[in-house]
């Protein structure tokens, strides 16, 4: 078991099933899918809880009801939420645009600026894993880079995000990336950067290093909901290298908890994961 710190979302979900897929001018007709837990955090930290990690949730949330019940829910599935700070205002819901091929379209709103306190004592932790644009970020991966292995999800934007591997998707890359792939890696994660590895959905992965280029295939799944599929990816990539073992192994593993994810009509991960664990 590894004690694994996340930065990261945790929102309150309401999902909305088109009739047919979206089109700019179009009238559609939709189903109330309801509420559910969702946000890096939760689609993330879950799977990690089930395969036995010790995992707390840095994060913010408004104090409201919505909030009390995200935080509720976390806590109640076995994420460790004492961290989670609270705002004045309200928890807004993610809307989540669903077609029937299972794609998603996010709308949200603006989110309030969350600043990072101090620091914890790093030694308490094998694995810091970023999915945030919280101010203090930077800060918080260097002084933790020499205490524990530091993943980060790339940003929106080209802001630093120092670590030891670094997450991003073909579409994430996309307009963004005038360098070669590693070089831009660096330019990002900083001279510790290890490993950048580039999902690409059903074709699998790339892992870029300094001196080499790998891939490791997807795995193949009937897909039902997107949502969260890439959390799940990073979810099983950490428990993996948390293991012990090697990049792409870890990749490996990584794409089997977001095949789970995409056959599960949820956020967060599913039953099938679970199962899977317990196996």
């Amino acid at each position: 078991m590894a004690n694994i710190l996340l930065v990261a979302n945790l929102n309150c979900d309401r999902v909305l099933l088109l009739d047919k897929p979206l089109k700019t001018g179009g009238r559609f007709h939709y189903q109330d899918g309801g509420q559910r837990l969702g946000g890096g955090g939760a689609n993330t930290g879950l799977g990690l809880v089930w395969a036995g990690h010790r995992v707390a949730l840095v994060s913010q949330v408004g104090r409201d009801e919505m909030g009390d019940w995200a935080i509720a829910e976390a806590s109640t599935q076995g994420l460790d939420c004492r961290l989670v700070q609270r705002r004045a205002g309200n928890t807004c819901e993610m809307l989540l645009v669903m077609t029937p091929d299972g794609e998603r379209t996010i709308i949200r709103p603006q989110r309030p600026v969350f600043e990072l306190s101090v620091p914890p004592k790093w030694q308490h932790w094998d694995a810091l894993y970023f999915n945030t644009s919280a101010e203090g970020t930077v800060s918080w991966a260097k002084t933790a880079l020499d205490h524990c292995l530091v993943i980060a999800q790339l940003a929106k934007d080209d802001r630093p995000r120092p670590c030891h591997v670094l997450l991003a998707s073909v579409s994430d890359m996309q307009g963004r990336c005038d360098l070669a792939s590693w070089d831009y890696g660096v330019s990002i994660g900083g001279e510790s950067l290890r490993y950048f590895v580039v999902t690409d959905g059903v074709r699998g992965a790339k892992v870029y290093t300094q001196d080499d280029v790998q891939h490791v295939p997807a795995v193949p799944a009937e897909v039902v909901d997107t949502t969260g599929a890439g959390d799940a990816y990073a979810a099983g990539l950490i428990h993996a290298l948390c293991a012990g073992k090697s990049i792409t192994q870890a990749m490996a593993e990584g794409a089997v908890w977001a095949a789970f994810a995409v056959a599960t009509d949820s956020s967060i991960p599913g039953e099938a994961l679970k199962q899977y664990l317990e196996a």
